[in-house]
Parts: structure tokens; C-alpha cells; sequence
């Protein structure tokens, strides 16, 4: 089984994947937007390439838990994604959101921690906040697990 998560931006989309063992998230690229549909066809391809299971959509939430205009828009990309998997005999793979409240943030202070390039810090940042997503995903999955057994 594996994971693949999505920053869904208005320019670009961070891209990151777990392992087989669901435990790690690893940033695998940046897509520049183009528009919802082929953005939603290069998202289809990173899913069947790394054989993923499971789409976790990143939900910017305001900070009191209420929508924002970004998530519509969000809303919006995983509708599409559902459909054009759907008609390509993808359904059975599951689309989820997981708050993404602070997650650029935590990439940006990570990268800086890390002494990144304030130039190449703006090439990677949505990256690294689809590794942030998704490893908060994988960490509340692995302890709910716990939990119930």
C-alpha cells in the first residue's frame, strides 16, 4: 500500500509519496499548473507510476476551521481528480483531505533549519509541504491503528 498527497496551489502542486510500509512521505516533485484538467491528468500518472492506493488532498482551512477561497478551490481539484479516475478505472483508489492549517510555514521553517537557499527554498517549499501532509496523515493512520487494537 502506498500514499500520495497533494499541496494543491493556484501555481503549483507539491507532490509527495509514501513508502510501501505507509510510514515515511518523501517529496517526488512540483507540478506547474496549466489548467484543472491536465493538472488532474498529471496527478493520475504520479498515482499509477508509484502504484498509490490512497490520494490525500491537503485542505487549507482558515485558522478558526472555516473555508477559505483556497478551499474551493481545492475542493474543486479533488472533484475533478475523482471523476477522471473514476472514467479511467481508477475508483477504487481513495481521495481524503487532511488538514493542512501551517503546513507552508513548518516547510518554510524546516527548509530554513536546513540552511536552504532562500531562492531554491521557493522552488521546493510546496514540495516539502506535500511531505508535511503527508506524513501527518500517515502518523494520525498509524496511531489510530494503534488504538484500536
Amino acid at each position: 500500500m502506498r500514499a500520495i498527497s497533494l499541496d494543491v496551489g493556484d501555481k503549483t502542486i507539491g507532490v509527495a509519496v509514501s513508502d510501501a510500509l505507509m510510514m515515511t512521505a518523501n517529496g517526488i516533485t512540483t507540478i506547474e499548473r496549466v489548467g484543472i484538467r491536465k493538472d488532474a491528468d498529471k496527478v493520475i500518472a504520479l498515482i499509477k507510476e508509484y502504484e498509490c492506493d490512497i490520494v490525500v488532498c491537503g485542505l487549507p482551512l482558515n485558522l478558526d476551521g472555516s473555508d477559505s477561497i483556497q478551499t474551493q478551490k481545492v475542493r474543486d481539484f479533488k472533484t475533478m481528480l475523482e471523476n477522471k479516475m473514476r472514467s479511467t478505472g481508477m475508483s477504487h483508489i481513495e481521495v481524503v483531505f487532511q488538514d493542512e492549517r501551517f503546513t507552508t510555514k513548518i516547510a518554510e521553517n524546516v527548509l530554513i533549519e536546513a540552511d536552504v537557499s532562500r531562492k531554491k527554498r521557493k522552488d521546493v517549499i510546496d514540495k516539502q509541504a506535500a511531505v508535511i501532509i503527508l506524513q501527518s496523515y500517515l502518523d494520525t493512520r498509524a496511531f489510530q491503528n494503534r488504538n484500536e487494537n
